[in-house]
């Protein structure tokens, strides 16, 4: 059962906290007017529709109808549930609220399936195991001298959650079906592979040290495992397989500790590898986040930009990681970011730059002195080229020339002009007349793709995503719960004089029950306080939009009889469609009786609408 916080206690902590700052430290807001508006983290979009009211401390999403408070927040951010949410809102303000082991693990949200919960609970026990191993057994041993000879000190590897897997083919897969884990939820969670012979299951991570892979939440969802003695025949690193809770495309790793710290820098890190990320931790640099075995895709980007505008890109300086930093930062400039690179020498990753150079040198000289995008991309096009050949010259004053077109202001642009001059030896007047050409050929053709798509595409968004129409039962429903959160007063009269509840679809109906129970321990309306207790995230969306829809408290009486008169015309219209059917089966099975019975009532169902 779970354990009940004394409303004092809940009223404290959520009068203390700023929604602002709580949602902030998740994405990133802008001030417009007296609001905040973000990207909506619970749906994709491009165009900013989540709306934060420090005056109400409430969002509001108005593309997928999400809202709440700080705490609702929290409870569908992270998957909490309310106690845990008050809890975790209470630690930020420094309100102290106990809160049982066993509730702390319980979830009342229905966002995520059993069966991801039981691949959660597994990769838990899973990194607790191999944790054990490395840090106390033999085995373990090797793959410990191994991180301290890396920098990793012990307090180090138990923040990570560094483990090591035993050699042995089914040692975690016996441990984890002792504890009640089925040999196919295993193999589902990507910790065990059938046997080819189907005689059983073994152990995927042998003899590897073990990272966990965590998601947005902190929860671990995934392993990479390195091994320790070079082997050809095997990789250097293993990643668990795509399963329900582990999509490569969506995960950065590290986002989960990374978040707060890029919330005060205002700028991000992407490296190419997780091990950089810790490298890069263990030195101070915290904001840094890696993708897991994948190229950047948009699902990161857009991970990204809830939380901040400014990214720094820090690949291995080879060639192959020069492409991908070039690929990433062309991704991340097309969605109007801040694009900085931070370039390493030749052949270094920079966890090895930082063994070789110290940690004075990746903060000051890496990290801090990263060239803009535009220095980047003229570097990347000077690249494998000769200046003593004019049509070299020619090429890459043609392609340096092409980032200069849009997005930069006209000092950088006369600056680049001058270096690009100096470069090539070709004049600044020749270079501005092509550079002159090219925005205009570029506007020329961004004018001719924009009327284009517009007449494309603008039918099949209207078709994708039409505006959503309201029925008068929509309304009026709305409507009767808006007063119903507002006024205890209406609900009291409600009980008083209704026989029966007053909706007639399911989720109505069921927010009417929970909100007469709430009444019955509250002495008044708190819409806020109510949407905390309703564990549904679909019907606290209802809640929410009700608790915003405009009312006129001055004629409160007529909008709820005109909403009440809607309900039982609705009601009457279900019957009449109820018996209308029952009719034609009566029909069909000749059934001369009930045919006569269902067609007066019918007529006497629709002669009542008379009066509406």
């Amino acid at each position: 059962m779970a354990q009940r916080i004394p409303e004092e206690l809940i009223e404290e902590i959520r009068s203390q906290a700023d929604i602002v700052d709580v949602i902030s430290s998740y994405m990133q807001l802008t001030k417009r007017g007296r609001n905040y508006f973000g990207l909506c983290p619970f749906h994709g979009e491009q165009t900013p529709s989540f709306s934060v009211s420090t005056e109400k401390q409430i969002f509001h999403c108005f593309g997928c109808g999400a809202g709440g408070n700080a705490i609702t927040f929290l409870m569908d951010i992270e998957n909490l549930s309310f106690q845990e949410a008050v809890r975790k809102l209470g630690d930020q303000v420094g309100v102290h609220v106990e809160v049982s082991s066993s509730e702390a693990q319980h979830r009342l949200t229905t966002e995520t399936s059993p069966e991801e919960e039981r691949m959660k609970e597994a990769h838990i026990l899973a990194a607790q195991y191999f944790q054990h191993l490395l840090l106390n057994t033999e085995e373990g041993e090797e793959g410990l001298r191994y991180l301290e000879g890396r920098g990793f000190t012990q307090e180090m590897i138990k923040t990570y959650g560094i483990g090591f897997s035993m050699p042995h083919w089914e040692s975690l897969t016996t441990l984890l079906h002792q504890k009640g884990f089925t040999y196919e939820e295993l193999e589902q969670s990507g910790l065990s592979i059938r046997r080819e012979d189907g005689s059983g299951y073994f152990d995927r991570f042998r003899s590897r040290i073990m990272f966990p892979i965590r998601d947005d939440t902190g929860k671990i969802i995934a392993f990479s495992g390195r091994i320790l003695e070079a082997d050809k025949e095997q990789a250097k690193y293993m990643n668990s397989p795509e399963s329900l809770i582990f999509r490569k495309s969506e995960v950065l790793y590290n986002l989960d500790q990374a978040r707060p710290i890029v919330r005060k820098e205002r700028k991000l890190i992407i490296f190419e590898g997780f091990m950089d990320v810790l490298a890069a931790k263990n030195v101070g640099v915290h904001h840094g986040v890696a993708t897991m075995g994948t190229s950047l895709t948009p699902q990161h980007i857009q991970k990204i930009k809830r939380i901040t505008n400014h990214i720094i890109v820090c690949y291995d300086g080879d060639h192959a990681g020069f492409e991908a930093a070039k690929r990433a930062a062309e991704m991340l400039h097309a969605e109007n970011l801040t694009v900085e690179v931070a370039t390493l020498p030749a052949g270094m990753d920079p966890d090895e730059y930082i063994r070789n150079n110290g940690a004075e040198a990746f903060q000051n000289q890496v990290i801090a002195e990263p060239l803009s995008y535009i220095s980047f991309m003229m570097m990347y096009a000077k690249r494998n080229k000769n200046f003593q050949y004019p049509n070299d010259v020619q090429q890459y004053a043609d392609e340096a020339l092409s980032y200069l077109t849009s997005g930069v202001s006209p000092i950088e642009r006369e600056l680049y002009v001058k270096r690009i001059s100096e470069e090539t030896q070709v004049s600044v007047e020749t270079l501005q007349g092509q550079l002159r050409l090219k925005e205009a050929q570029k506007q020329e053709r961004s004018q001719t793709n924009l009327n284009t798509r517009y007449e494309q595409e603008q039918p099949m968004q209207q078709a994708v995503q039409p505006k959503r129409v309201y029925t008068a039962i929509d309304r009026a429903e709305r409507l009767l719960l808006a007063h119903l959160l507002h006024s205890i007063d209406v609900a009291d009269d409600f009980r008083e004089h209704q026989e029966g509840a007053p909706f007639v679809r399911e989720d109505y109906l069921a927010i009417y029950v929970h909100l007469m129970g709430f009444y019955e321990s509250h002495e008044k309306a708190d819409y806020q306080r109510f949407a905390e207790i309703v564990e549904d995230r679909e019907l606290r969306k209802i809640v929410m939009e009700a608790a915003l829809v405009d009312r006129d408290p001055d004629h409160k009486d007529e909008e709820i009889a005109d909403c009440l008169k809607q309900v039982k015309k609705f009601k009457i219209q279900q019957q009449i469609a109820d018996k209308t059917h029952a009719l034609q089966e009566a029909e069909q099975l000749h059934d001369l009786k009930s045919a006569i019975a269902l067609s007066q009532e019918i007529i006497d169902l629709k002669k009542s609408l008379a009066v509406f």
